[in-house]
């Protein structure tokens, strides 16, 4: 399939992240990136997100549901852009693909496996592009860990710690359920099914094979208040090492923490803040009597993580989501990767409520 020069598209749920992330992204292609991409049309149940939508998008056509604005607009349209909370992503992504749309999909990519493998097989059949909003590869800190690792510098990746530290849960807008996240009917989890995703499929990448088993263990710091963990931790097996992930919305700060340890050295991360040590010299077996000399490089990477709409990292995202379009990567990467981390996050989660006992995965869908 040739290039296309413009895609037409839709965007279902005008929430925060739509508001403030993938909207502004849009429109700053119109100026830089010589306007390859149209958002025609905006859904919301929210009257007032509506009214702010018009605000932002004033030649769009505005919605009150997804099937009406699909009646409407399906023959225009190339894609849709689904910002809901996750337990509607699979039933607007089935609709889209009904209508031979192409589906950009906000993370997790659904709340159960059952839904994930659908969708996954719908696009197929479809001939349709299936794609996870899976930012966190384009933060340029993130990139630059790719970089270091695939340039053989710290040899071959063995373990891995990602620590994601927030002091609340994300809260959505205010003029339509500000908690969404912490209500299981509307997010299937808590901070595992908001968080987890972008975790595990930077676990995916650095240890370049998939995780073979999984336990886990998490807690609700406020079971009268809210009906879904605030607080996730995990290990996980794979073939190629291990990785640990922690996950919070009770700490004291924003921030996230990782740390990639290799054959030959290790990158840590603090928010932008890199640090990259190599071994250089090696005299002796006894690295701690000195017999190694380490080769230390601090960089700062600016990646602007206090920023939640993320809307830095969008357009380098939906290059890729075009790029899979163009070429009929209907059910790529990306999207077997998103599969696997509701796999992943499912599976966790029965360990943690069956004494953290460690459980195999699957693999592929």
């Amino acid at each position: 399939m040739p290039p296309l020069r413009q895609l037409n598209g839709a965007v279902i749920g005008y929430g925060f992240i739509s508001g403030q992330g993938h909207i502004p992204a849009y429109l700053d292609r119109v100026k830089s990136r010589g306007g390859d991409v149209r958002i025609a049309a905006v859904a919301d149940v929210c009257e007032a997100r509506r009214e702010a939508a018009r605000k932002a998008l004033p030649e769009a056509r505005i919605y009150s549901d997804y099937v009406s604005l699909l009646e409407a607009e399906a023959q225009r349209l190339d894609f849709v852009d689904i910002s809901t909370p996750p337990c509607d992503h699979a039933q607007v992504a089935h609709a889209a693909f009904d209508r031979s749309l192409h589906v950009l999909c906000e993370k997790p990519l659904t709340t159960t496996l059952e839904d994930a493998r659908a969708m996954l097989e719908h696009a197929a059949r479809a001939k349709r592009v299936l794609f996870p909003c899976h930012n966190y590869k384009h933060a340029p800190v993130v990139k630059t860990i790719r970089e270091i690792i695939a340039s053989g510098r710290i040899g071959t990746v063995r373990s891995l710690t990602l620590n994601t530290y927030r002091n609340t849960h994300a809260k959505g807008v205010g003029e339509w359920k500000r908690d969404w996240r912490r209500e299981m009917k509307y997010s299937g989890g808590g901070i595992a099914m908001d968080h987890g995703s972008h975790t595990f499929y930077l676990t995916f990448d650095w240890l370049g094979s998939y995780p073979t088993a999984v336990t886990a263990k998490m807690s609700n710091l406020e079971p009268g208040k809210y009906d879904t963990e605030d607080n996730f931790t995990a290990v996980l097996t794979f073939p190629t090492g291990v990785a640990h992930a922690h996950l919070t919305w009770t700490a004291g700060v924003r921030k996230v923490i990782y740390t990639v340890q290799g054959t030959r050295g290790a990158i840590t991360v603090d928010d932008d803040d890199l640090q990259l040590a190599v071994m250089k010299k090696t005299s002796g077996p006894d690295v701690a009597q000195g017999a190694v000399e380490w080769e230390v490089e601090k960089r700062r990477i600016e990646s602007d993580w206090m920023d939640a709409s993320h809307v830095g990292w969008f357009n380098s995202m939906f290059d890729q989501f075009k790029t899979a379009i163009a070429e009929g990567d209907y059910v790529g990467k990306e999207a077997r990767e998103s599969y696997l981390c509701i796999q992943l996050i499912t599976t966790a989660y029965e360990s943690a409520r069956t004494g953290c006992r460690e459980l195999p995965l699957k693999g592929g869908c």
